[in-house]
């Protein structure tokens, strides 16, 4: 396996073929399908997180999420196609469940939709059945089916009401079904007549409401599954038709006018207070509901076009896909057929009625058609691509963004980026151009008659560069423009070049089968490699510059070097597309036509030995490592571009030995700027003159403020002044009020006092009376008690009489059972006897034939062993033969190799050669067969012998003798477990041990780290000294220009004085920059020195806890074999004591009939 991987980081693209291709995990994330992921994209922190849906990448078809937003449900295509429900809440989208159709062969499911409790999943099939299947999702059963459609009338939507989780939506071209979930299967309830009317796409506004968008441009609302209204989008109002009844016969496609055909409702989707639904090309429709429960067109939202690039096609073109709201329906994000994603705030469009509100694009603009180019340059950390959708893209891969893009009139095959990122060579169909990348254009400069470019490189020093025109290669020199030579030998397309480190090397391969190596110079081939049943598709050139790293048609990665393939990684039946070699020379990455990046190990393994992960949905067109080894970029033919992380094993990025700086200058052309300055001063203007207006305006204001408040302080104080007087009349009433409640009070108190005094009289006379009662009912009482412990005497003395007699009558039965037991106790002595005569003379006979028998088995064993080892020595005989023939075999097919033109010849011997072994190996077969069969009779053999050999007592005699030997092995493994134990202690020390260790690394990992920022900030602020530096110099050369004006040049040395000059300002700019290195050394040294000790302290315990381990492993197994070994004695001697001691209980025969004794059991008469 390789010890270098590519993950996944960050990718650019859109998969339009897959349905509700964009939805909200929560108010700040969306996902949508990208490659052969699933992407789930965080505008806040523009992070990406990446959900594997399959190995089969062209699977994907549909997606959905939950209400909860925490499941998203992928369908994928395929001979049985499946759905595979995810898990968000889990960092790496773990799969929950993966539901199968059951008996209903499916290709494809269309459209997939979760319940509104997230229980239940429905998924509409394609033809030909167009099945409609609930499931119980999380148990993976399938409730029902029903037939939704048919090949006339294909479904294409399929919805849950998410106000009843039994409730289905169903929609196509001609169809419009209710389906409602109950007593185990799906029933139709509503069947309305539109056969004629194509609906595209529905939503449910209320619990019994569904609008539906149609191919004309019309929005359908039906209630209860009947039509109620519509609404006509080609309308300026686009207010609906409510009041005359709506028929049917008017919703023919013959009765639409011109202008709402070319109208399609390709997405709608339910808000709070209406809906929204795409309007026609790039343009959405904001519906809120009216006061008569109708809908009325509030707002359009548009697609305008982006100022960052020039656009051939307008945006405004594009049909909208797929749209979804976020949870608080802040937020709305479209999907385009050009694969793009939009967004837009609902708050700014609900703020501005008026204005007009536009879509901005969500991450970047993508490619939408397959991308044919791809390159990087040295001083920049940028990417180029190119693709058939004829635009020109560069993008910043450290920042994740798109710098500039630009279509054009012919579609774009090849693209490469001077080492300074300065220009850009683009291949087209009819020609190939040398642009400069300006700050805002990608401008031309010269063209040149290569035809259909399909490669395109410029050279290490950025002097030359090679375009390839069909099967000849050009080499063109950058500063004249001039065909320096062309390079003529291959008979195939050309399919890749390389230049060398020193430039005075190329390297191409071609479809022809041939790698060749060119001297740039001279223009003759130093070197070539032909493979003719080979088309070479890609190759790459290793870290040191001298082998080849090449992939084709024959499914295998070759290396090449000095006109030889040294080595071959077979493939499996995926082909390699494209090849990158990492300069550490650790790694080569491969893309295969079926979107699969393959990290394969360097030196190349002889074997099928790589991690391969699926990233793309279609094959991989191009792939490159950036020069700092940090990022893999792959392109595909589906659109994306992924950009991985280049990690080892343990997580931690390669290292490289060359230092790369990156610049930040870019060109402008002297108009552009000239432009910028001129508008820079009117916008100056501008500002001033702003400035007055507002300085005036605010004059203005504060002079009608202060009038205005000095109306209001006037009004304020005689709003006072009443309210004081208003009250002091409240205060006066209160306290009149107060005198009253006094004395109210007062004559109240009086009335409680007199009502409780009379309450406490007539309760005490109550007390009397009851307390008299009471006496009377405790005398009944006693008197009660006395007559109830008269009865219970008397009932015990009964009870103690009956007794008595009952004592003696059991008495009396009990000796008569005691005498009865005595006689046929004597009786079973004698039958003991009789049987134990019985034992002793059956025993006897017993021996003497299990002796006997011993003696016929023995003979015959010894016969068969005898014909055993003859077969065995007949089949080594056959064994070594057919040894000696596999070496001659083997010897053949060195043969073979080594002469290719003698293939045919040899053929027909191998062949016979393999008819003989397949003999051989169909007798050495038999022969074990046979073999197997006679030991497995003889092993019957030996299991009789051993049951017939041994008796009862002997049984019991070994067992009593195990038994003793098992005490003493018993107390050893205590004594062993306990050694155990105390390892395990040990253990745990080492392992504390080694955290601490761990836990001294990271401390010192990250003081390394605050010293590395440290020294960051420090370059910093040379960088900063520096410009200031690099100022004063332009300042000064600017003062010289006033040398025969003295006045200006003295106030110019003022300026420059007062601006650079200050007291703080005495920094010695070498001396910093060496007490820097030393600091940096010294800690840098000191960090080396700590790190490898510790580094053979963990070796150290590592080798020592192995060592424990392994000794522990060993003892234990020995320990385990010994018991598992004496348990098994134990049960096979219990059981054959069972079973002889059955065998003798059976072999008894009775001599006479059987008596009865007294007690009903059977005697025997011997």
């Amino acid at each position: 396996m390789a010890a270098v991987v590519a993950q996944p980081h960050f990718i650019f693209g859109l998969r339009t073929n897959v349905t509700n291709n964009v939805s909200f995990c929560d108010e700040e994330t969306v996902v949508f399908p990208c490659g052969n992921n699933c992407v789930t994209y965080n505008s806040a922190q523009d992070s990406q997180r990446f959900i594997p849906v399959s190995d089969r990448s062209p699977g994907l078809r549909a997606l959905t999420i939950s209400a909860n937003r925490r499941y998203l449900a992928a369908s994928e295509s395929g001979e049985r196609a499946t759905i595979t429900v995810f898990d968000l809440q889990h960092e790496q989208g773990r799969k929950r469940k993966v539901l199968t159709p059951g008996d209903v062969p499916v290709l494809e499911f269309i459209c997939i939709d979760f319940s509104p409790d997230n229980k239940y999943l429905i998924g509409q099939t394609t033809g030909p059945e167009w099945v409609l299947i609930l499931w119980l999702w999380e148990k993976q059963k399938v409730l029902s089916t029903v037939t939704t459609g048919s090949s006339n009338n294909p479904v294409t939507r399929v919805s849950f009401n998410p106000f009843n989780n039994t409730q289905v939506c169903v929609s196509g071209s001609g169809v419009l079904k209710l389906f409602r979930y109950a007593e185990g299967s799906l029933k139709q309830t509503s069947f309305p007549k539109v056969e004629s009317v194509n609906f595209l796409c529905h939503a449910w506004l209320t619990q019994e409401r569904v609008v539906a968008g149609t191919d004309s441009g019309r929005l359908l609302i039906f209630e209860s599954g009947e039509l109620r209204k519509e609404i006509n989008l080609s309308n300026a109002a686009g207010q609906e038709r409510v009041d005359r009844p709506v028929e049917m016969k008017r919703m023919k496609e013959a009765d639409v006018d011109e202008r709402s055909s070319q109208l399609r409702v390709t997405a709608l989707t339910p808000l709070s207070k209406g809906f929204a639904c795409s309007a026609g090309p790039g343009t959405v429709s904001l519906f809120e509901r009216t006061k008569d429960d109708g809908y009325r067109k509030r707002q359009d939202i548009l697609i305008v076009s982006d100022t960052l690039g020039a656009e051939l096609v307008p945006a405004e073109s594009q049909e909208i896909h797929s749209l979804c709201v976020s949870p608080a329906e802040e937020t709305m994000v479209i999907s385009t057929d050009r694969g793009q994603l939009y967004s837009v705030s609902l708050s700014s469009s609900h703020k501005n009625k008026e204005g007009q509100v536009h879509f901005e694009f969500l991450t970047q603009p993508f490619h939408s058609k397959p991308i044919t180019g791809l390159s990087t340059c040295l001083r920049k950390p940028i990417v180029a691509t190119c693709s058939l959708d004829r635009s020109v893209r560069i993008w910043d891969y450290e920042n994740k963004s798109l710098e500039l893009y630009k279509e054009f009139q012919e579609e774009a095959y090849s693209v490469s980026l001077h080492p300074t990122g300065h220009f850009i060579l683009v291949g087209f169909s009819d020609r190939l151009r040398l642009m400069n990348l300006l700050v805002d254009d990608i401008r031309t400069v010269k063209e040149f008659a290569v035809r259909g470019c399909r490669e395109c490189a410029f050279s290490h020093g950025g002097h030359m560069f090679a375009a390839v025109g069909g099967n000849v290669i050009s080499i063109y020199s950058v500063t004249s423009f001039e065909n320096i030579i062309n390079l003529k030998g291959h008979n195939g397309k050309v399919r890749g070049i390389e230049w060398g480190p020193d430039d005075r090397r190329l390297v191409s391969c071609g479809m022809d089968g041939a790698v060749y190596e060119w001297n740039t110079q001279t223009g003759k081939r130093e070197s070539e490699s032909v493979i003719k049943t080979c088309s070479y598709t890609d190759m790459s050139l290793s870290s040191d510059f001298k082998t080849i790293i090449a992939v084709g048609t024959d499914h295998t990665l070759k290396e090449i070097q000095d006109c030889q393939v040294l080595r071959e990684v077979p493939a499996d039946e995926v082909a390699h597309c494209a090849v990158a070699v990492s300069r550490t020379g650790r790694v080569v990455f491969t893309g295969t036509s079926s979107g699969a990046i393959r990290a394969v190990k360097y030196p190349l393994p002889t074997q099928k030995e790589w991690v391969m992960y699926q990233a793309h949905s279609a094959s991989v067109t191009k792939m490159l490592i950036t020069l700092d080894e940090q990022f893999l970029v792959t392109v595909s033919e589906d659109g994306c571009m992924l950009i991985s992380k280049i990690i080892d094993k343990e997580g931690r990025r390669l290292k490289t030995n060359r230092q790369i700086i990156h610049t930040e200058e870019v060109l402008v052309t002297k108009s552009d700027l000239e432009e910028k300055n001129q508008t820079m001063l009117e916008l100056k203007m501008r500002l001033e003159e702003m400035q007055m207006e507002n300085e005036y305006q605010l004059r203005l204001k504060d002079i009608n403020y202060n009038e205005k408040i000095k109306e209001l302080t006037e009004g304020f104080t005689q709003q006072i002044q009443s309210l004081q007087e208003t009250q002091q009349v409240l205060k006066s009433e209160m306290e009149k009020q107060e005198l009253e409640y006094l004395g109210n009070s007062a004559e109240a108190l009086e009335k409680h006092s007199k009502e409780v005094k009379d309450l406490e009289v007539s309760y005490s006379e109550k007390l009397i009376v009851e307390h008299e009662r009471f006496m009377d009912l405790q005398r009944e009482f006693e008197r009660m008690t006395q007559d109830y412990e008269l009865k219970l005497k008397e009932a015990a003395e009964r009870n103690c009489q009956s007794l008595e007699e009952q004592r003696r009558r059991y008495e009396a039965q009990l000796q008569e059972r005691s005498d009865l037991l005595a006689q046929t106790e004597e009786q079973a002595k004698e039958q003991i006897e009789d049987y134990k005569e019985m034992i002793k003379q059956i025993e006897e006979d017993e021996e003497k034939t299990v002796h006997e028998m011993q003696i016929q088995y023995e003979k015959k064993l010894h016969t068969e062993k005898e014909a055993n080892k003859n077969l065995k020595g007949e089949t080594g005989i056959l064994t070594q033969k057919f040894y000696s023939l596999q070496r001659q075999i083997d010897d053949r097919n060195n043969d073979i190799n080594a002469l290719k033109q003698e293939r045919q010849d040899l053929q027909g011997l191998v062949r016979s050669q393999e008819g003989d072994i397949s003999d051989l190996k169909r007798k050495i077969s038999g022969l074990e067969k046979t073999n197997q069969n006679k030991d497995n009779t003889i092993s019957t053999l030996k299991k009789k012998n051993q049951d017939l050999e041994k008796l009862k007592f002997v049984l019991e005699f070994r067992i009593n003798e195990l038994e003793n030997q098992t005490g003493p092995q018993q107390e050893e493994i205590q004594a062993q477990k306990e050694k155990i134990q105390k390892l395990e202690d040990e253990l745990q020390q080492i392992g504390k041990l080694n955290a601490h260790l761990k836990l001294t690394t990271s401390q010192l990992r990250l003081r390394l780290r605050t010293k590395d920022k440290e020294m960051h900030k420090e370059m910093q602020k040379m960088k900063d000294l520096e410009t200031h530096l690099q100022r004063l110099k332009s300042e000064l050369h600017v003062c010289a220009g006033f040398i025969q004006e003295p006045k200006k040049l003295k106030d110019c040395v003022q300026m420059i004085y007062s601006r650079y000059v200050q007291p703080s300002d005495t920094v010695d700019k070498s001396s910093f920059e060496e007490e820097i290195q030393q600091v940096f050394g010294l800690h840098q040294r000191h960090l080396e020195r700590t790190v490898a000790s510790l580094k053979l302290r963990l070796a150290k315990t590592a080798e020592e806890h192995e060592k424990t381990y392994t000794k522990l492993m060993k003892e234990n197994v020995s320990l385990i074999g010994e018991i598992n070994e004496l348990r098994k004695e134990l049960i096979t001697l219990k059981s054959r004591g069972k079973t002889t001691g059955k065998k003798s209980s059976r072999s008894r025969p009775s001599s006479g009939p059987t008596e009865k004794t007294p007690c009903g059991d059977p005697v025997l008469n011997v």
